[in-house]
């Protein structure tokens, strides 16, 4: 049901794709590689510090990003945040993390199954981000090193991106996904998943208390991860297909919004979590199995 108040769907955008260019890049080029770099160097240095510090500065930011995605996610389908329900939806994510950071893990959860109330499309939306969000919860305060293996899972994201912009955008090549992305090719496909998975085994060898092997399963679950990231990628880009939209928001620079920059971690985080509970007690998800 939807409020008489709301706006209707931001930023439409024709579909039909514009002529490849020879080599088949993407027809953007590299035009939005500058501000993509300034963006990180904003965006990199704080998320680590807050990463590093853990407790509240820690959680104050992964709060922040959920309530900052379900925002993005609400106005997709046309949920106004001046609206009642608009209010409720941005504070179903306070409600989750809260749970979460008091140690009710399944509260969570619940708080998550609860948000159906919305509908299907908005309930799904609050799933997703919800499980993201307390995914990088529990592996920063209940896994070993805790920082260390959120650097771990965002790094191999964010190198399974930059790999996939830099090596597409160079290579060209057949599309991955023409109807979905047009932009996005197999080359750059191939490109963030070798990224991440260097990214993978060099961060698990250096990270404290590393054992042995550690570089060798830091180079699956980097793969992992960018297999994780891509499909992410790809259904946000679905989404926002469905929905005629060219991008959930334009808070970043270059990305978007937050979901166009952090769409992988909403596949990445719940999987490095869920894999996180057949490792032994505390240890890094890339030690699953070791018990």
């Amino acid at each position: 049901m939807q409020d008489r108040s709301d706006p209707p769907n931001p930023t439409v955008i024709p579909f039909p794709s514009a002529p490849t260019p020879p080599g088949g890049g993407s027809g953007r080029g590299w035009k939005d590689l500058r501000a993509r770099v300034l963006s990180a160097l904003v965006i990199v240095p704080l998320a680590a510090l807050c990463v590093w510090a853990g407790g509240v500065a820690y959680a104050v930011m992964i709060v922040l990003a959920m309530v900052g995605m379900a925002s993005e996610w609400g106005r997709m389908f046309a949920l106004s945040a001046r609206s009642w329900r608009g209010v409720l939806y941005l504070i179903w994510p306070l409600a989750c993390a809260a749970a979460a950071l008091g140690g009710q893990w399944g509260g969570a959860f619940m708080v998550m199954g609860a948000a159906f109330v919305f509908g299907p499309a908005l309930w799904a939306g609050q799933v997703a981000i919800g499980c993201a969000g307390v995914s990088l919860l529990w592996l920063r305060f209940m896994t070993h090193p805790g920082a260390g293996v959120v650097l771990f899972v965002v790094a191999c994201v964010a190198l399974s991106d930059t790999g996939a912009y830099l090596t597409g955008r160079a290579i060209g090549g057949p599309k991955l996904a023409p109807r979905i992305s047009p932009a996005k090719t197999w080359s750059g496909s191939c490109g963030g998943l070798l990224a991440a998975v260097a990214g993978g085994a060099v961060i698990a060898s250096v990270l404290p208390d590393a054992l042995a092997g550690a570089g060798m399963r830091g180079a699956m679950m980097g793969a992992v991860m960018a297999v994780a990231a891509q499909a992410g990628d790809l259904g946000e880009s679905a989404l926002k297909r469905a929905r005629g939209v060219k991008d959930s928001g334009a808070i970043i620079p270059g990305h978007g919004g937050l979901l166009d920059r952090f769409d992988g971690l909403l596949v990445a985080a719940p999987l490095a979590a869920l894999i996180s509970l057949g490792a032994a007690a505390g240890a890094a998800f890339w030690y699953v199995g070791l018990r």
